[in-house]
Parts: C-alpha cells; structure tokens; sequence
C-alpha cells in the first residue's frame, strides 16, 4: 500500500471501522483491513491521490459485498449482472447506467476494467446525462476475482480471455465499438446500441 499522510490514515482508519460494523458476523477484521489495503492498490496511488478514502471505501465494499455472495454468506436480492471492458471508461460504464436506468434498480450491476483508465471519458458522462443518467461519482475499477464470482451473467465488451470462466454463470460477449477518442455523435450511436441491448438484457432477467 502506497504510503499515506497521516490526516489519510485516519480517514483510512474511519472508512475501514465503517466496514468492520457492516460487516460484522461475515468478515473479520483482519479481512477487511487486508480489502482496504489490497483496493487502494488496486486503485493506484495517482488515480485516487486526496480520494483515497472514500473511492477505497466504495471499492472494498464493493469487492466485500461481492465476496459474501459468492461465498453464499450475503444472500442476493436481485440478479446481478457484471460488465467488463478494457478502460472501464466507456462502454462497460455506460452498460451499467444504463441497466440501473431501465431495471429501475431492480437489477444489481458492477462493472470493471481489465486495464482501468484513470478517469471516465468525458463524452460518455455527457452522451448518459442526455438520457437521465448521471455517472459523475462513478471511477474506473479494476477487474477482481470476487466480482466475477458473485455475477449472474458477466458481459464482456473487447477485453479479450482477461476474465475468468467460472461454470455455472451466462457469458456474453458483446460487439461494440470503443467510444475512447470518439466525437460527442458517435458515442451517442455506441449509447444507443448498448441501450438496446440492455433494454433486451433487463427484460429477460426481470420480465413481469
């Protein structure tokens, strides 16, 4: 872990006492510490420099809730859906808003990067605010074991064999172009494929 002012390690310290209560019965302390330490590497000390503690915090609770599921000890509400593309910049991240816009929450999504870029790309913020969906606290995640683990259905998006098969879990593989580097129009034409497929997604896990 890289090494942390000491106003940091206090945040640090508050963030992970948070865990240690919320999770209380499911995880030790030890494990959670050992979360909070391996997600802030994870994360890179120049991705998250004076966010360390509340992108840590959202990361390891994350990576924890996904862990307790797949470990059976977190029961899971609703169908959870995993998308991973290589910057975790744009299609996966717009694949994810898009599925908590058309489930209306009733669908929990993650998503990550094989390769995370430092920030998200800027015309995929503006291209989903256009349809009601606001990405602007979201950050890219590395792709974790335990996020697989805990899918329902894992969609991959040009990242390659980066992630790992685990039987039992529905993998799609989905075609798209990459919206890094793309104008304002092209990235609202990638939004509307995925949305399409989304919409087919949604409705096939939740259909009433």
């Amino acid at each position: 872990m890289p090494t942390l002012d000491p106003v940091t390690q206090h945040h640090v310290q508050q963030v992970t006492e948070g865990l240690v209560d919320e999770f209380a019965g499911i995880f030790s302390r030890e494990t959670i510490e050992r979360y909070i330490a391996e997600s802030i590497d994870l994360l890179g000390e120049s991705k998250i420099n004076v966010f360390v503690p509340v992108l840590a915090h959202r990361f390891a609770r994350e990576r924890l809730k996904a862990l307790g599921q797949a470990d059976g000890a977190i029961t899971k509400e609703q169908p959870e859906v995993l998308f991973v593309c290589v910057q975790n910049a744009g299609r996966s991240q717009m694949a994810a808003g898009l599925v908590r816009l058309r489930s209306e929450g009733r669908v929990h999504v993650r998503s990550a990067g094989s390769a995370p870029a430092e920030k998200l790309n800027p015309a995929v913020v503006k291209a989903l605010e256009e349809v009601g969906v606001d990405v602007s606290e979201e950050f890219p995640k590395p792709l974790t074991d335990e996020v697989v683990r805990a899918a329902d259905v894992v969609i991959t998006m040009g990242c390659g064999d980066a992630c790992p098969i685990y039987p039992g879990k529905r993998y799609e593989d989905w075609e798209l172009d990459d919206p890094a580097e793309q104008d304002l129009d092209t990235v609202r034409r990638i939004r509307d494929e995925i949305d399409e497929r989304v919409q087919r997604l949604v409705d096939d896990l939740i259909g009433d």
